[in-house]
């Protein structure tokens, strides 16, 4: 089998997903397109240079609607000749991109591919999409749906996370974020995103609050005790798929939850052979990819079995992983992640995450993965597991080599 591998990671910095955020101006298209052609200009890509475009994008509906990917090629100074394909696995949308990409690779369909996401949430609102899960009254009783705030605060009560563990956590993660931008650990891979008339709008992570401390979140109600408990009282529903549970314990709030944000990534999937054509080095291997189903109540407990799969398939131990992202989607998901597999805090999410920067739904995997690859590089590490939960209950991991 062709080995995959990974040429470049870009990504867009995160604007505050709201009309008075820094890239608000900007649509998917055409962030996406900004994106698209950081990747041809870093590396070269003339003419037809890779097989595909693969997209991911969560709410697809309005300007996000369509073949955004396609649209985005076209925007881009890209070869009209590369087609676009758009995908949407939710949360993991980018990383799925980028597995998509690796096994096409693997397998041979074509030598390289450029694969991402992109998700403009403060234009495009998450859920305006009407998904079936939410809003189709046959499948949502089957399934006994709850919205995945009350998910993670039934992770929480499950597992048995106290409100001042998800606060530390979401402290931690803005600490670490806001010492990476300080040292310039993004440097390589965050384009400062200009506008049409090549004047600088955003280049840095804008969502970012290193102020944060314990007191701070102390003094934040509990975003999702409200609708679990009151109107349209969604604990009742929890409580009679888990009957176990006494009631649920409401953790999360806006600072240990992910924020709302807009953002684009890309990285460059490629062959050996790719690589020669374009006089290119590769930076890391694919060395193997995993996507699971998983309950769709609790529904954010994903990363745990897709990292048994990938581990499992791959015949990689978890003392064999140097470094693991893990995207905070909400802090419970994060601290089972850790409580299941005994691993280090110190090893987890180096340089903060989203509760930190925020989560554009369909980049969020592919700036993941970039990020990881970054921090393998920085620490010389070798080998690096990145994660993601994933809404209606499912999972999808990645892991990485340094080469």
């Amino acid at each position: 089998m062709t080995e995959a591998y990974i040429y470049d990671a870009v990504r867009s910095p995160r604007g505050k997903g709201r009309p008075d955020g820094a890239l608000h101006e900007l649509t998917s298209v055409a962030l996406s397109a900004r994106v698209l052609d950081a990747v041809k200009e870093r590396n070269g890509l003339e003419g037809h240079a890779v097989e595909d475009v693969i997209w991911g994008n969560v709410t697809q509906v309005g300007e996000q609607g369509g073949c955004l990917a396609r649209s985005a090629v076209l925007a881009s100074g890209l070869d009209e000749r590369i087609p676009g394909l758009a995908i949407n696995r939710f949360c993991a949308s980018g990383m799925e991109a980028v597995n998509l990409a690796a096994n096409q690779v693997r397998g041979g369909a074509g030598h390289g591919y450029i694969a991402g996401g992109v998700e403009m949430m403060g234009r495009v609102a998450m859920g305006s999409d009407g998904a079936a899960i939410a809003v189709d009254p046959g499948l949502a009783m089957k399934t006994y749906f709850v919205p995945q705030g009350i998910s993670a605060d039934i992770i929480a009560t499950e597992y048995g996370f106290t409100r001042d563990e998800a606060d530390a956590l979401a402290v931690e993660s803005q600490r670490r974020a806001a010492q990476a931008w300080a040292e310039g650990r993004f440097d390589r891979s965050v384009l400062t995103i200009r506008d049409q008339n090549g004047l600088p709008i955003l280049a840095t992570d804008e969502y970012m609050r290193p102020a944060t401390d314990m007191q701070t979140l102390g003094a934040l109600r509990p975003a999702f005790k409200d609708m679990g408990e009151v109107m349209p009282g969604f604990d009742k529903v929890a409580l009679m798929k888990y009957p176990h549970l006494e009631r649920i314990e409401h953790i999360h709030h806006a600072g240990n939850s992910s924020g709302i944000v807009d953002g684009a990534a890309a990285v460059l999937v490629g062959s050996a052979e790719f690589g020669r054509a374009h006089g290119l080095k590769p930076r890391a291997r694919i060395r193997a990819t995993a996507k699971v189903g998983t309950d769709p109540t609790i529904m954010l407990t994903g990363p745990v079995p897709a990292t048994q799969k990938i581990l499992k398939d791959s015949g990689i131990g978890i003392r064999d992983i140097d470094l693991f992202e893990v995207n905070e989607a909400f802090a419970s998901v994060v601290l089972r992640f850790q409580q299941a597999f005994d691993v280090d805090p110190a090893l987890v999410n180096v340089n903060g995450g989203a509760i930190a920067m925020g989560h554009p739904l369909g980049a969020t995997g592919a700036i993941i993965i970039g990020t990881l690859l970054d921090e393998l590089e920085r620490q010389d590490k070798e080998l690096g597991l990145a994660t993601l939960c994933i809404a209606s209950g499912m999972g999808a991991a990645t892991i990485i080599e340094r080469v």
